[in-house]
């Protein structure tokens, strides 16, 4: 749904990051929440590791808990207003390299050179092309046992939303039936997690495991986790999908926890 371009203009300056980015962790009850009760528990095999590069850090919203997983993190992104704040956020940290790239390139990553790659909530927006081309880099940077965890859209599942346009009349009407989702959140509708994992394979890697989730919606499941390994690596194995239309369930259990478990967590 947006364009590298627009995805520049949009995180580079037009967007102020309120909260540092944590304001997208409110339906989670704030960032530490959504770290230790959604995503920790998907990848907490995966880490301690020597070696972490983070694709699309935005103000370091998960960069707080990387930089304690590893000897040596990486983090890139799109926007240099970004890099900058996460330069300033963690001034007092020696083992963090920043990188601006633009948008697409991984060139300034060492071959086999990461245990683990993370990207969350952002390449969600990233178009079909784009995200493509950051899966057939992992061949290259990964180590030979690394393992990478990466968040994009499954939009393209329901080609109804390329073919209506958003917030239209049309849509509207077709929201208020049932028939699409009011909000589907700035998802790219070129991707879907069967292209992600059949990329994946024609390049080298294997995407061992995906879960299809809804995110924000009633019904439509428009996001996907995917964990991808090379087709060399010990941890190879067939591709296992599961369909998760409760992770919203989750984030309103989280924060209903929240609120028991942190309550001088500002709201």
């Amino acid at each position: 749904m947006a364009t590298l371009e627009e995805n520049k203009r949009v995180w580079d300056g037009k967007y102020k990051w309120p909260q540092g980015g944590d304001e997208w962790s409110a339906a989670w009850g704030g960032a530490r929440m959504q770290w230790y009760g959604t995503l920790l528990p998907r990848i907490h095999d995966f880490v301690p590791a020597d070696s972490i590069l983070e694709i699309a850090c935005g103000y370091g919203r998960w960069t707080q808990f990387l930089k304690d997983l590893c000897k040596e993190l990486t983090v890139v992104d799109l926007s240099a207003s970004c890099v900058k704040a996460c330069k300033e956020r963690f001034a007092d940290e020696t083992h963090i390299k920043y990188f601006v790239n633009n948008g697409k390139s991984l060139d300034m990553i060492p071959d086999e050179s990461m245990d683990f790659i993370f990207s969350f909530d952002s390449l969600v927006h990233a178009e079909a092309p784009i995200l493509k081309g950051y899966v057939t880099q992992l061949k290259r940077i990964l180590k030979p046992t690394g393992i990478a965890f990466i968040h994009h859209s499954n939009l393209g599942e329901y080609p109804i939303y390329s073919r209506i346009t958003p917030f239209s009349k049309t849509h509207k009407i077709l929201a208020k039936l049932g028939v699409m989702e009011e909000n589907i959140h700035w998802r790219e509708g070129g991707v879907t997690a069967a292209d992600v994992a059949a990329h994946a394979d024609a390049n080298g890697l294997r995407c061992i495991s995906q879960e299809i989730v809804n995110w924000g919606t009633k019904k439509a499941l428009i996001d996907c986790f995917s964990v991808i390994v090379r087709q060399d690596s010990p941890h190879c194995h067939d591709t296992e999908v599961i369909r998760n239309p409760r992770m919203m369930e989750e984030a309103d259990t989280l924060l209903k926890l929240s609120k028991l478990y942190e309550p001088n967590t500002a709201r």
